[in-house]
Formats: C-alpha cells, sequence, structure tokens
C-alpha cells in the first residue's frame, strides 16, 4: 500500500492485486474465535506505524484511523509478583529501572528527543550515507552487541536486564547474536518517543485507512486476485510484496540467472506459534501493574529468556518459551462483547515447525497468571503452516520477512535491495530493508528507486 500511494502520488496510474478477500495481509482484523471478538490476524501493537516517516505524512486521521495508548508501553512480570513497566515518559522510566535508571536514560535519551531524524535512519537500509552520524553512531555502537553482552555491560539489575532482554527478544535472535540489542533499543526508543499503541478496533483500520488513502489519490484495488504469474500483468512497472522465494516463482525467466541464484539462497526466520483467546475477563496478572499495558512480556530472567531464544536458534522448542501478550481490550472496547475481552500469544519457534506449543504457552500465561485457564471462552491456534496458510507472504510462519542475520540485514535480499535484474520489476516486501514491521517503509523506499529508474 504504501509502495502504491508514492506511485499514484508520482501521477501513475496504479492498480493494486490482492491474493485474499481481505486486503491488509498480516495486518488485518477477523472474528477468529466467537462472534463479536475481533482478533488481529497478525501484527497488532505497531510503535513502528505510528512513528513511521511514511504514515505520519498522510492524513490517515481522515480515513477513520485513531491510535490508543495503554497506561504504559510494555510490562515484564517476575516470579516475586511483581513487574517491571517500561514507563511512556522518560523520567518516569528512568525511576521504574531504579539503580539502572541513569544508564538506561543515557542510552535512549537522544533518539528519543531527536525522534524524527532517528526513524528516518534506521527505518531504511543499512548502507546509506547517514543525514545525523552522531545520532546513528551512538546508538550503533551498542545496538551491534548481542543482547546478552550488552545487559551484563550496561545494567547492574536483574530487572533491568529481563525488560531488555524482552525487547530485544523481538529480533527473532539468540540473544548471543549481534544486532539483537539493536532490536531491542529501537522498540524501546520507540516506546519513549511514540509509544505502543494499537488502531482503534484493530490492526484492519491501518490497512483500511491506506488503501482509504490510495482510492481517493486514484489507485484501484483488486481483492481475491492471486498473481501466479508477472505475466498476467500487462503493467510497465510492477511492485511485488512478496517473499524472494515467491518472486522467483512468479518471475521466472524476467530475472537473470545470478539473480535468481541470489534469490534461492535468501533464508526465512524462524516461525510463530500463535494463540487468539476470547476470555470471560480480563487475565488476572499476580502483578497488577501489567493491567497498565496492552503489551506484556513472559519469559522471566535474562537468562531464561536467552535460553529460549537460544533453543529456538539451535532449531528446538523450548520448554519455557518466552511468549508475547497482547491485551487491547482493556483500552479499546470496540474488541469484545461487552463485559469481556480478548488477548493475543505466540512464541518463537524453528521455521514450519509442527510442535504444538498450546500448552507450554499457556503454563507460561498461568505462571504469571493463575487462574488464566478458566477465563477462556475460546481459542484459535494457529501453527506457523496455519500463518502462512493465512498469508502466503509468512514462509514457514516468518513474520519477519526473512533470517534477520547480519548479512541478510546489511543485504536484503540482496545488494540490489529494492531492484531486481529487470528494470521493471521492484521487491517492496519485509525481505527488503528495514524489514519486518508496519511501517510502510518498505515500499517507501521501492517505489522511490523505481521511479528514479523508471523515469531515466
Amino acid at each position: 500500500m504504501a509502495a502504491a500511494i508514492v506511485l499514484a502520488q508520482a501521477g501513475l496510474k496504479i492498480e493494486v492485486f490482492e491474493a485474499e478477500e481481505q486486503s491488509g495481509g498480516a495486518a488485518r482484523t477477523l472474528p477468529l474465535t466467537l462472534p463479536g471478538f475481533m482478533h488481529d490476524v497478525g501484527s497488532a501493537v505497531l510503535p513502528m506505524a505510528v512513528g513511521s516517516p511514511f504514515f505520519t505524512r498522510l492524513p490517515l486521521a481522515e480515513h477513520g484511523l485513531s491510535w490508543i495508548h495503554g497506561d504504559a508501553p510494555v510490562a515484564h512480570p517476575l516470579d516475586d509478583g511483581t513487574a517491571v513497566v517500561l514507563e511512556r515518559d522518560l523520567a518516569d522510566a528512568e525511576r521504574a529501572f531504579g539503580g539502572d535508571g541513569k544508564a538506561w536514560r543515557s542510552i535512549v535519551e537522544a533518539p528519543v528527543r531527536n525522534w524524527t531524524a532517528f526513524a528516518a535512519e534506521v527505518l531504511g537500509p543499512m548502507l546509506h550515507l547517514p543525514r545525523h552520524p552522531f545520532l546513528l553512531a551512538r546508538f550503533g555502537m551498542n545496538a551491534v552487541l548481542p543482547a546478552r553482552a550488552f545487559c551484563r555491560l550496561r545494567f547492574k539489575s536483574t530487572r533491568a536486564s529481563a525488560l531488555f532482554a524482552g525487547l530485544a527478544a523481538h529480533s527473532f535472535l539468540s540473544l548471543d547474536e549481534p544486532l539483537s540489542s539493536g532490536v531491542g533499543m529501537v522498540l524501546g526508543v520507540a516506546a519513549h518517543a511514540v509509544g505502543w499503541p494499537v488502531p482503534r478496533g484493530g490492526a484492519q483500520a491501518i490497512s483500511d485507512a491506506l488503501a482509504g488513502y490510495l482510492k481517493e489519490s486514484g489507485g484501484a484495488i483488486h481483492v481475491g486476485r492471486r498473481i501466479s504469474s508477472l505475466d498476467e500483468l500487462p503493467q510497465d512497472l510492477v511492485l511485488c510484496d512478496v517473499s524472494p522465494r515467491q518472486l522467483l516463482a512468479i518471475a521466472g525467466e524476467r530475472l537473470s540467472q545470478p539473480y535468481r541464484r541470489t534469490l534461492s539462497r535468501f533464508q526465512p526466520g524462524p516461525g510463530a506459534f500463535k494463540i487468539d483467546y476470547a476470555l470471560s475477563e480480563p487475565i488476572p496478572w499476580k502483578a497488577k501493574e501489567c493491567l497498565r499495558a496492552i503489551t506484556v512480556h513472559l519469559g522471566g530472567t535474562l537468562e531464561e529468556v536467552a535460553e529460549s531464544e537460544g533453543a529456538m536458534a539451535m532449531g528446538r522448542h523450548a520448554e519455557r518459551p518466552f511468549v508475547l501478550v497482547t491485551q487491547p481490550s482493556l483500552f479499546d472496547s470496540a474488541r469484545a462483547p461487552e463485559g469481556k475481552h480478548t488477548a493475543w500469544a505466540y512464541c518463537h519457534v524453528p521455521n514450519s515447525s509442527r510442535v504444538d506449543m498450546t500448552e507450554r504457552i499457556e503454563n507460561q500465561i498461568e505462571r504469571f497468571a493463575p487462574g488464566f485457564r478458566d477465563c477462556v471462552l475460546a481459542r484459535r491456534v494457529s501453527t506457523p503452516l496455519d500463518l502462512e496458510a493465512q498469508n502466503a507472504n509468512l514462509v514457514g510462519g516468518d513474520i519477519s520477512g526473512g533470517a534477520m542475520s547480519v548479512g541478510q540485514t546489511i543485504f536484503r535480499p540482496s545488494i540490489r535491495q529494492y531492484a531486481t535484474s529487470s528494470r521493471d520489476i521492484y521487491l517492496c516486501s519485509s525481505s527488503t530493508p528495514p524489514g519486518g514491521g508496519v511501517h510502510g517503509m518498505c515500499g517507501f523506499y521501492a517505489a522511490h528507486v523505481a521511479l528514479r529508474r523508471w523515469r531515466r
């Protein structure tokens, strides 16, 4: 949608072809469990969308998009019955970090204060000439570190380390791998700068707002039109929101043989095992602070989170997986019937895993919220292969658009990035920089590259 909007703004006639009957991909909202309970199919909490350098330029509020924030961006409960809470206000967060408050503030204050410049730097290709080199250099010195090493260097307390481990685990990397701390830092900075909100009514609201803006700009959207070959499209310029594997399948001989070999080597990332819940009441957290946040990270200490993510990176299934939980109905009454609630939980597993993680996920929730299972009215389990069936871009349950290894982060999916070996074909999916997340920047950059080359 972002790519289409940029091209429409440039005066081109745009048509969008969506494989499913409802546009949005992994940013859709559907009644997955019981009537009246609205669940986000994929993305739920969207800090990168509310802080996107591209989306913030668009009048999406005029197309029905509004944001809802929790009282705090994220909570991380511990076994002592308390929780570490990442507060939105930086001064409050400094107090919450206790003895590590000054260390945390020194790490994030500059990018928080300069979010617009910072977001433009990190939500783009890694190979670029920075406009704010000093800001990016200070971030980069910490971002390249493995998250476990980062915590040992920067924090003294187990509480601060546990909270940061949860942020870093969003990377789908072992916490002993380089760059895992970078994802944690970006999410931590975003929590203070723009928050971790949800769209009112669900993630579908942002997809619908973008679609509304595109149609207003003259673009057309065709749903239920799965493209099996680019030869079906007579257009002069084609941008593909697909994985490298799918691009190989639909572009075929229109791509050069060396480029096809490069795409074939691109590796998908780990998968997600997800459960949507219809609940009779809010999750009964032991740490009541968890009711202040839409997002809750379950994993205990830094070492426990690292063990879970390390197992996933080695192709195993953790007995006590790191679990991400969202509870949007605490703040958005449109998600469930009156008095009822929704929740969404997932853990990381090897790509295309067939192991049922339901019991392990619910054991982790029960660990920090005894009696949770008694609140469950219905559940919808989505294995990695179920996620791929719902959205073909989620190859083997990979929600990141490809493994976030150093090589695939710098050259994503190749040194060409958005361009391909064909002047008419471009890639604009999360397999291009800056990677996964609802931010539109992959499409934004891909469209600008396509326009520059096409005009020449």
